[in-house]
């Protein structure tokens, strides 16, 4: 018997709900016309090469959760055993090579991410290191490989692009691994539908020809279009690298700030991408944000249904009041009115220098505390030119060359809020030898 999670509602049209967010590129022939039959299950895949999901992840993760809202049974498959060969698809070198035990780690930790976001009372989460550990590399190529003729595989982009720099045997394999995972689900859980990036797509197919070839049966595909930012950079990477789900690899402060800091026409992108706001929700924020574009509301709306999906209202909460602190929201008395634990939670992502009391004490010169004590400028020569500019605050106050900080403006005693610029923040912490 199929899998039933929800009443089937044919008006609740799943491909259409992803058109109008912006969320479909390619749709292999026959997916919709499936579609509208009644409750099917769907999967995506998602490699454990990191102990945690970054915000790149999140478009297949809103697949799968609109795939659960229509109706449909969402199937995120984690690939223990995929993720020890390295998917080429969209790779320019080979991937390295991760541990069974570093494998089995990040596994851990990404299935307890996937509960922020799916109902696994009727999700299924899987692995593919169940059905993949057990089998011997003779059975595969027997069972698999026979299936599947070279030339099909060669013709695939992802090999294509490889052929002249060089691609190991190990990560040619990868497609035929990928494409058993479809034909185990569609086997084994009544799996119909896969779901994936354009870079994806590859596999994808392969996988729909396995299983037409072993299995004489139908299933199909379609694939998410690549997000970018406005000016054309990829998504969900800043200065510092990818925006992780983890708080520990990124903190929810920096996480919060992400989604506020978009251009207006990316705000109103994402909004439809990543939140489950309906399209009039979401033409009422953007009719308001055009009225007062400085109040920011399209972008305040995208972060904070984010944040508590990934973060939960206290981590909101969290990132609000750090915000506050950080933009001028915040007085010198509230900042001094903080605990130990409250400042170290709320800057917890920024960048923090340690000056021992001694040296404190003794330094006669603030360009010389922020250059030579605490490497918040590179030089005293730039440090004396933004104080002299009037670009820079202690505590939220404004500084010049002569306002060196005492003993008394230390925040519980050994703290000092340094803001370079509109953006930059630094913690300077005074350590006691």
């Amino acid at each position: 018997m199929r899998p039933k999670i929800f009443t089937f509602e044919p008006m609740n049209n799943f491909l259409n709900e992803l058109k109008w967010r912006g969320m479909l590129a390619d749709v292999m022939p026959g997916t919709e016309e499936w579609l509208s039959k009644g409750p099917t299950a769907g999967y995506v895949g998602f490699d454990p090469t990191a102990d945690s999901l970054h915000v790149g992840h999140l478009v297949q993760i809103m697949l799968l959760v609109h795939l659960q809202h229509a109706g449909h049974t969402p199937i995120a498959l984690i690939g223990g055993a995929t993720g020890m060969v390295g998917d080429p698809s969209g790779k320019s070198q080979e991937r390295n090579l991760l541990s069974a035990e570093a494998i089995a780690h990040n596994t851990a930790s990404i299935q307890k991410q996937m509960e922020s976001f799916l109902d696994f009372s009727s999700a299924k989460l899987l692995n593919n290191l169940d059905w993949f550990g057990s089998m011997g590399f003779i059975d595969f190529i027997r069972d698999v490989g026979k299936h599947i003729p070279v030339t099909y595989m060669m013709a695939k982009e992802s090999v294509k692009k490889r052929l002249e720099t060089g691609m190991s045997f190990t990560e040619f394999t990868y497609q035929l691994l990928q494409g058993y995972d479809y034909y185990h689900l569609y086997t084994q859980h009544h799996c119909r539908l896969q779901m994936g990036g354009t870079d994806q797509w590859g596999n994808m197919t392969t996988g729909t020809e396995l299983i037409r070839r072993k299995a004489g049966g139908e299933a199909y595909a379609f694939t998410t279009p690549l997000i970018t930012k406005a000016d054309g950079s990829k998504f969900g990477k800043t200065e510092s690298g990818n925006v992780w789900l983890s708080p520990e690899k990124t903190s929810v402060y920096d996480f919060y700030q992400f989604w506020l800091r978009s251009s207006d026409s990316d705000a109103a992108k994402y909004i439809r991408i990543f939140t489950l706001k309906s399209k009039e929700e979401i033409e009422a924020l953007e009719a308001q944000h055009a009225l007062a574009p400085h109040e920011l509301k399209l972008q305040r709306a995208l972060a904070e249904d984010i944040t508590v999906r990934v973060h939960g209202a206290s981590g909101l909460k969290m990132a609000e009041k750090t915000s506050d602190m950080l933009f001028g929201k915040a007085t010198t008395d509230e900042l001094q009115a903080l605990s130990e634990s409250e400042i170290l939670q709320i800057f917890s992502g920024v960048p923090m220098f340690y000056v021992a009391a001694a040296e404190f004490q003794s330094c006669t010169e603030l360009a010389e505390l922020l250059s030579v004590k605490a490497a918040v400028f590179s030089s005293k020569g730039e440090a004396r030119r933004m104080i002299q500019a009037g670009g820079v605050s202690i505590n939220q106050s404004k500084v010049g060359l002569n306002d060196l900080p005492t003993n008394s403006s230390l925040i519980q005693g050994k703290y000092l809020l340094v803001q370079k610029g509109k953006k930059n923040h630094h913690l300077l912490i005074v350590q006691n030898s």
